[in-house]
């Protein structure tokens, strides 16, 4: 079987690029003859809310071989792609999906080369995290397209069912992010990134956008006992301004620890063997892709109850699923997760629970699902 995968890979970053690059190896790995189809411009620099879309060539951790091609502004090379993708001749078509900007470019190939071979969307967000009124008209002209879909949480399968209501999907869940390398001495992890190597560490992790709850985790912070200290690394999108007043008048700005920029690969491991828990205090979201990162490090979770974390933290027990999304139950579930014996148990269900979460499950499960498009 051959397979045509369309999405960001290197040199570009972010877990959509990640992702692509794993499952690209994965099924490399299982003897599939897969060729990977790449952007030669993702965003428009003015669209672009990020210092960079790249990667530090230095850092780049899976570089992946793969025909950059693909202009999201320019219909000329949509016309360019779907032919060099015909002339690779696949019998699957793979698209990476996460917003609608690139609905143009994806619909036109899609419709082009479903005529050729099968085309499935790995959808990512149906629905972004922060809608607009276009999204979902657009997202459902591409879907039309399909013959077949992948999910990775029963959050986006809904949204799918919403558009789509005969859609053909394979829901599995986000595989474990396993290319940081392995998990350091906490103590001197801690060490390297000047924390206090004798408090309890709490980790907040990514792209800092509205939607994923920084401000309501800093209120919450200031709830908890001098024995914590918080960790924030990670880019914002937008001005810092605002959490950073928060931060110096929430009389525990001594105990709040921020690296507001993007974290490279290599530097992963050191934040994740720092932290005793990863925690998402967002407002919306569907599944997560820094949980997937935790799951590989043994890390406990926090969140707030949105998309799929009731089902994907609190189902399988590897953290704590707060029962609203306010400052007021977040510190209570911080509390929770630190009581006696809790973090023991939850460490154990982690262990227990990644060997669901390979991609070799993942790509087993996508060439069973194929055959039947």
């Amino acid at each position: 079987m051959k397979i045509a995968i369309l999405s960001p890979f290197s040199p570009y970053r972010g877990g959509i690029a990640q992702f692509s690059g794993m499952l690209y190896n994965s099924l490399d790995a299982a003897g599939v003859e897969v060729k990977a189809f790449n952007f030669s411009r993702l965003y428009p620099d003015l669209l672009f809310p990020g210092k960079t879309q790249y990667v530090d060539p230095k850092e780049e951790t899976l570089p992946i071989p793969s025909v950059r091609t693909l202009d999201s502004i320019n219909p000329l090379s949509y016309f360019k792609t779907v032919e060099a993708i015909k002339a690779f001749d696949p019998d699957v078509l793979i698209i990476s999906y996460w917003m609608s900007f690139f609905v143009p470019a994806y619909a036109h190939i899609a419709n082009r080369m479903k005529k050729h071979c099968k085309v499935i969307t790995l959808i990512h967000n149906a629905i972004p995290h922060e809608p607009r009124f276009f999204d979902q008209p657009l997202a459902t002209l591409l879907f039309k397209q399909c013959a077949g879909f992948v999910v990775l949480s029963e959050q986006v399968a809904s949204d799918l069912k919403k558009m789509h209501p005969k859609a053909n999907y394979l829901l599995t869940p986000h595989p474990l992010y396993t290319h940081f390398g392995a998990k350091i001495d906490a103590t001197v992890a801690k060490q390297q990134l000047g924390l206090d190597a004798t408090k309890k560490t709490l980790l907040f992790f990514g792209l800092i956008r509205d939607y994923k709850g920084l401000d309501l985790l800093i209120d919450a912070f200031t709830q908890l006992d001098a024995g914590y200290q918080l960790l924030i690394a990670g880019e914002c999108y937008g001005s810092f301004d605002k959490y950073q007043q928060q931060i110096v008048q929430s009389g525990a700005a001594s105990r709040i620890h921020v690296c507001n920029q993007y974290i490279a690969d290599s530097e992963i491991a050191t934040y994740f063997s720092a932290a005793d828990a990863l925690i998402l205090p967002y407002r919306t979201a569907t599944q997560s892709g820094v949980l997937s990162v935790a799951y590989h490090f043994d890390l406990p979770v926090v969140s707030t109850p949105v998309g799929d974390f009731p089902n994907s933290i609190g189902t399988t027990a590897v953290g704590i699923v707060v029962p609203e999304i306010t400052a007021a139950s977040l510190t209570e579930g911080i509390e929770s997760l630190f009581a006696p014996n809790q973090m023991a148990y939850f460490h154990a269900q982690i262990v227990k629970h990644k060997t669901a979460l390979s991609w070799e499950v993942l790509t087993e499960r996508l060439c069973e699902f194929i055959p039947q498009i």
